[in-house]
This record gives structure tokens, C-alpha cells and sequence, in this order.
């Protein structure tokens, strides 16, 4: 019995970022949702970010402040434009002799064309199975663009991508999740405020009333720039950038999902077929990356056992060099 249950501790030890990520996704499917309704009550998306991210900043503050007193690095000013900028690239490791690294590239790619088929291709209209659960407001003057939408889509998943990557960059100089949430939550909130001040002279935009709009704000603050941002910190920390970004796709499946069977918007049959596509997709990058951590693993073991023999040592690293592109 205690044998089962220390089993259990390690499956879910073992996947625990794989389920926080997912939750992560889930939490951000519903911010979607929120933040549509209040900005077809009048809410200016511009004023949304910046309170967002000030009050995602100021409640994570006191957590940074003493959990990370002890252990936050000093601030450089290199440090904190990296911080401002978050523009740097990175590199996944690819072994094209093993099977596991080509599943890591052909997931990407197939989650990448689900996505691409739930943005461009429409198809029929499918037949809604039960009233909407929810009622959204929608707007009557939005019209659609669905070439404007693709083309800024894809624009946000090159930003997302590279903000991870600059993510894990960052802790390795400024290893403090807790400091570096609050920062990019503070320098962004200014950022919004100075571009919401040039580009809105309406200041009656700045007024949000205890409604719809509150409550959009206190959720895209508390759980999407704080505590979401939190948990891909420490899970960029734990399994990396590449980890993290391949949940991305799941959103769109997600989205799809609630927006059919919860909000009972119509559902047409190229959103199904990309979302299938999608989970596809990332069940392929996923077994990749996570046999190809246990290959990395017994290697170093087999180092581990091998350490007093110089001979062996030399064969296992010869035998277990992959090719690094």
C-alpha cells in the first residue's frame, strides 16, 4: 500500500508541470471570454491592460519582497532593460538521429497547421447540441476581418514565443519568480499607461465602475499576469521555454470548446478538424520531449556508474553524443 502510493507521488511529482500548464491554458481560455464581455460593455482595452498589470503588481509585490528577500539578486541596469525589452532568441537541442527529436518536430508543425486551419478555414456550420449556458453581449457594430485577425494571431504567437524564450534567459541571471513576475508586471503596466495616454485623451476612460469591467480586471490582474505568469516561470525553470510554448496550441482547442458548448457560439467544421489536429500535434512533441528526458537522464546515470572507469566513460560519451543543431 505505501509502495502504491509513493507511485502515485512520483506519477504526479513527475507531471506536475504538464498539469499546471494545462490548467494554465484553461484559466487563460476563460480570461478570453471575460475580457470580450467587458469590452462590449465599453471597456477600453487599452485602460484594461494598464490597470491589469498595476494590480497584478502591487499584490505580488509584499510575496516578492519577503519570500525572495534572502535569495533576489541585485538589479542590475543591464538586467532591468533585459527586463524592459524581452527580445532575445533561443535554441532547442535536436538529435535528428533519434526518432523522439523528429516527434518533437513533427508535433510542432502539425499543432502549428491545427492552428492555422482554426484561424483561416471555416467549412460548414455544425448544429448547436443544447442552449448556451452563458450569455455574452456581443457588440452589434463589430464586423469581421478574418485576414486582419489571422495576420495580428500570428503576430501575438511570435511575441509570445519570444517573450518565453527572453523568460528563461532572464532567470538564469535572475533566478527570483516571484521578483521578476512583479517587475514585468509593474514596467508593463507603465508601459500601457504612457502608450494609453498618447493614444486615448478620453478620461472618462479611466473610470471603471463595479461592474462587468472590475471584475475582468481583478481576474486578467490577479490570475492572469500574476499568478498565470507565476506558474510558466517556474515551469520554464523546471522543464524549460520550448515545455511551456508547446501548451499554446491547447488555448485554441479550449476556446473552441467553451465558445460551442458554453457561450453556444456557432461552430463551424474547420474548428473542429484543427482542434483534433492540434491535440494530435502536441500528444507527438510531448512523448517526444518527455522520452527524450528520460534518454538524457539514464545517460547521466550510466555516467554516474561508469565514473571510476575512465575507458567506460570515454565509450559512454562517445556512444551518447547527439548531433546539436
Amino acid at each position: 500500500m505505501e509502495r502504491k502510493r509513493c507511485d502515485l507521488v512520483g506519477v504526479c511529482s513527475k507531471f506536475k508541470p504538464h498539469l499546471l500548464m494545462i490548467l494554465v491554458q484553461l484559466a487563460y481560455s476563460i480570461l478570453y471570454f471575460i475580457a470580450e464581455a467587458s469590452f462590449n460593455h465599453g471597456l477600453n482595452p487599452y485602460v484594461y491592460v494598464t490597470y491589469r498589470n498595476i494590480l497584478a503588481g502591487l499584490l505580488l509585490l509584499p510575496f516578492a519582497y519577503f519570500l525572495e528577500r534572502k535569495i533576489r539578486p541585485k538589479l542590475t541596469l543591464a538586467l532591468f532593460l533585459e527586463i524592459f525589452v524581452l527580445s532575445l532568441l533561443g535554441v532547442e537541442v535536436i538529435n535528428l538521429r533519434n526518432p523522439r527529436s523528429i516527434a518533437k518536430i513533427v508535433g510542432t508543425l502539425i499543432s502549428l497547421g491545427g492552428v492555422m486551419i482554426v484561424t483561416l478555414y471555416r467549412g460548414p456550420i455544425m448544429k448547436n447540441v443544447w442552449p448556451p449556458l452563458i450569455h455574452i453581449h456581443k457588440d452589434d457594430h463589430i464586423h469581421e476581418e478574418w485576414l486582419k485577425g489571422s495576420l495580428l494571431t500570428i503576430a501575438s504567437c511570435i511575441a509570445w514565443a519570444i517573450w518565453y524564450i527572453m523568460q528563461a534567459y532572464t532567470l538564469k541571471r535572475y533566478p527570483a519568480q516571484w521578483s521578476l513576475t512583479t517587475w514585468m508586471c509593474l514596467v508593463g503596466g507603465a508601459q500601457s499607461a504612457v502608450f494609453t495616454v498618447i493614444v486615448e485623451h478620453d478620461k472618462s476612460a479611466w473610470t471603471i465602475g463595479f461592474n462587468i469591467d472590475l471584475w475582468s480586471i481583478i481576474y486578467g490582474g490577479v490570475v492572469a499576469s500574476g499568478l498565470l505568469v507565476f506558474i510558466q516561470l517556474w515551469c520554464t525553470e523546471e522543464k524549460g521555454p520550448v515545455f511551456v510554448t508547446m501548451f499554446n496550441p491547447l488555448l485554441a482547442v479550449l476556446v473552441v470548446l467553451l465558445s460551442y458548448f458554453v457561450v453556444g457560439e456557432r461552430l463551424h467544421l474547420g474548428c473542429l478538424v484543427g482542434a483534433m489536429v492540434v491535440v494530435i500535434g502536441l500528444y507527438l512533441l510531448i512523448w517526444g520531449k518527455e522520452d527524450q528526458e528520460g534518454d538524457i537522464n539514464s545517460t547521466k546515470e550510466r555516467w554516474k556508474c561508469t565514473s571510476d572507469d575512465p575507458q567506460k566513460q570515454n565509450a559512454t560519451l562517445t556512444d551518447d553524443l547527439p548531433l546539436d543543431l
